[in-house]
């Protein structure tokens, strides 16, 4: 992890080198690095005074000796749809359990529902802002509720780091906001990958999409759609789209079978997911055409809903293939003490707790001791986080980019098989 200081002259040095000189070892508290590794120092890495806190526009945040230092989630932790945000809190509070104490100060979280959806995104985003002296926020699993969020709270001064946002707008230039970034891929990404998969793996050319509306949804498919066609010169059949909420999808799967598609991508979440599942297997002229969906229903409670209709659906998402030793013998564990979960339930819970290192080294970083007040100025914590480069986490090597995408990207598609999810592509 890497930390850029600043000092004044010689002097400064000489008197740092003597202080450690003059140091019994018991100075600096000693925290768990982002990837399990060796321990890395905790201590002031910005340098100032209060009256710093002017020059940024939205001042800093201030913590006076032995106050916790407030970490907000705004994730989908209720409804058909809690599985997503609650492994990605979970990922983070396994985070925090290895590294509890950041700047000097003991992490509290203040937990928000995003209900994935507009209103609940922007329900959670303002019970955040009003959190007096919150240093970030780890949200939104849903993109939806990620484009309210993340314009509340940009213009706070409040950095919003997702796992789960994967919709393009949300990192392009033109409607990105400042405070903004994820370590989940940008569904650029994933819909292209999920494009090469059926046109060179499976061999088919041609395929239809459902989408439900939601800024996720509707880009990924649209993505996949252009991809589709741009790569393989394949034939998009029809572009649908559905209702959140909606529960009988006969005649929008009975429009699709009259072009006899050979793939139908359905990037959308649990609920609508698993009704469309099962109702395209019961569809007359879909009884050849294979299924596919995304991330949105990676996760067990998808396949329980869906039932043996799951069976041979194709979904697109994050590789968890992930490398090293710590995910197996340390993070997993630990997942499951928090969570009580035996295995993960979803997953972006990797992409959280690189969210929660981030943004702690951002943080460290900027963060300076005046009169016994740690300060954390606002401005200069979203431009540490952005300028993020080579960060070693769970899931990959991550930099932020302008506009806030830093992950890693990596996608595989997975094969619903005897009830259960098999990676299959890449190899």
């Amino acid at each position: 992890m890497q930390k850029y200081m600043r000092w004044s002259g010689m002097l400064v040095v000489l008197m740092l080198v003597l202080a450690a000189c003059q140091s019994d070892g018991g100075g600096a508290s000693e925290e768990p690095s982002s990837d399990g590794g060796e321990p890395s120092a905790s201590a002031d890495g910005g340098s100032g005074s209060a009256a710093d806190c002017d020059a940024d526009e939205f001042g800093c945040i201030e913590l006076a000796e032995g106050d916790p230092l407030i970490i907000g989630t705004a994730l989908v932790i209720t409804g058909a749809n809690e599985s997503l945000g609650l492994d990605s809190q979970y990922g983070a509070q396994v985070a925090n359990s290895l590294r509890p104490e950041v700047a000097g100060h003991e992490v509290e979280f203040n937990f928000q529902d995003d209900g994935c959806s507009t209103e609940g995104g922007t329900a959670a985003a303002r019970a955040l802002v009003s959190e007096e002296n919150i240093a970030g926020v780890i949200g939104t699993s849903c993109s939806s509720a990620g484009i309210p969020a993340a314009e509340i709270l940009s213009a706070e001064g409040i950095l919003l780091v997702s796992p789960s946002n994967t919709a393009p707008s949300l990192t392009a230039p033109e409607t990105h906001e400042p405070f903004y970034a994820r370590t989940a891929h940008n569904d650029s990404i994933q819909g292209a990958a999920m494009a090469q998969f059926v046109c060179e793996v499976l061999g088919l050319g041609s395929a239809a999409t459902i989408d439900d509306g939601s800024a996720y949804a509707d880009q990924l498919a649209a993505v996949f759609a252009s991809e589709f066609q741009s790569q393989c010169d394949g034939e998009i059949t029809a572009e649908e789209a559905v209702t959140v909420g909606q529960t009988d999808f006969t005649g929008v799967l009975e429009n699709i079978a009259a072009d006899s598609p050979e793939f139908l991508y359905f990037p959308i979440f649990v609920a609508e997911g698993a009704l469309i599942t099962q109702q395209a297997r019961e569809t007359s002229g879909l009884e050849d055409t294979e299924l596919g969906g995304a991330d949105g229903i990676l996760t067990p409670d998808w396949l329980a809903a869906a039932g043996g209709a799951a069976d041979g659906v194709y979904l697109s998402g994050p590789d968890l293939a992930f490398s090293g030793d710590f995910y197996a013998d340390e993070f997993l564990p630990a997942y499951t003490d928090v969570s009580g979960e035996s295995e993960p339930i979803s997953v972006f819970h990797a992409h959280a707790f690189d969210a929660y290192n981030m943004l702690a080294d951002a943080i460290e970083e900027v963060a300076f001791t005046d009169g016994g007040t740690t300060y954390i100025p606002r401005t200069a914590l979203r431009d540490a986080f952005m300028a993020t480069s080579g960060f070693e986490g769970i899931t990959g090597t991550l930099t932020c980019d302008e506009n806030g995408d830093c992950a890693d990207a990596k996608i595989s598609v997975s094969e619903v098989v005897d009830g259960a999810f098999e990676r299959i592509w890449p190899e």
